[in-house]
């Protein structure tokens, strides 16, 4: 599978590692906002032996037609700004490329925008595109299902520097039912990302946490995500739409569980 990668940051450069390490996609280029390093190859930047022949474009260098013209793939991953897809949505969408965006907000009217042009190829847009989160989230849908008595309090741990909070943190507050006003937040050193749920029963208390070792947790999950998307029907996605049915799997019972009457 040809893999083209929007951003190039901190974060965009751990999700290039990952996807030059996976012998399941060919990342084919990457595009930056600035002309620094332009040509440059992408695994030789990085320090990545492999040897497909990505390269580091500048967005201002090619059109989005000229662009998947000269330089074909399969699907995109967006790690860069909430305004990029507007630029290369429309021409992406008319050659079916595949769309996997991990922006951690979009304004509304690019979430309809998203939708609109899912209806041509597949979308699936994550704040948070960790497999670990997004599976948190899930649980935490079930628990709350379970008990929708207990209390929650939601805790969102980042960098010194960050200053609003979390996209996921909202996302997992909505998700939840909870006021995107209660949630708790920490700032201290470097930390990349830590979110805790706390589920408060009469007589035991439950606690989820997932926490961003790396930054390459992102490059993971937007790999899985594009792998899961790939073969769909066009639509607008979302992880939890492609991590269910891995809840659907048998589980084989336990030597200590009791047989089925």
């Amino acid at each position: 599978m040809k893999v083209g990668l929007f951003g190039f940051g901190k974060t965009g450069k751990a999700v290039a590692t990952v996807l030059l390490q996976s012998h399941e996609v060919d990342l084919c280029w990457v595009i930056r906002k600035t002309t620094n390093l332009q040509h440059r190859s992408v695994p030789e930047f990085l320090g990545v032996k492999d040897n497909t022949q990505g390269v580091i474009f500048s967005k201002d260098e090619y059109t989005p037609e000229e662009l998947f013209e000269k330089h074909p793939v399969d699907a995109i991953i967006d790690f860069s700004s909430a305004d990029a897809v507007l630029n290369y949505g429309e021409e992406a969408t008319k050659r079916g490329i595949c769309i996997v965006t991990a922006i951690s907000a979009y304004p509304e009217t690019t979430i309809e925008h998203l939708k609109k042009l899912s209806e041509k190829t597949r979308i699936l847009w994550s704040p948070n595109i960790t497999i670990g989160i997004n599976f948190l989230m899930l649980a935490a849908k079930i628990l709350k299902t379970i008990a929708p008595y207990t209390d929650i309090e939601l805790i969102e741990e980042h960098f010194k520097d960050k200053k609003e909070v979390s996209g996921t943190a909202i996302k997992i507050s909505h998700t939840l039912g909870l006021s995107y006003k209660d949630i708790k937040s920490v700032r201290a050193g470097g930390i990349i990302g830590r979110h805790e749920l706390i589920f408060g029963f009469p007589y035991q208390t439950v606690r989820l946490i997932h926490e961003a070792i790396a930054r390459e947790a992102f490059g993971n999950g937007a790999l899985f995500a594009v792998k899961n998307i790939i073969n769909q029907k066009n639509g607008f996605y979302c992880m939890e739409d492609i991590l269910i049915p891995y809840f659907n799997l048998q589980i084989t019972p336990t030597e200590n569980s009791s047989p089925n009457p």
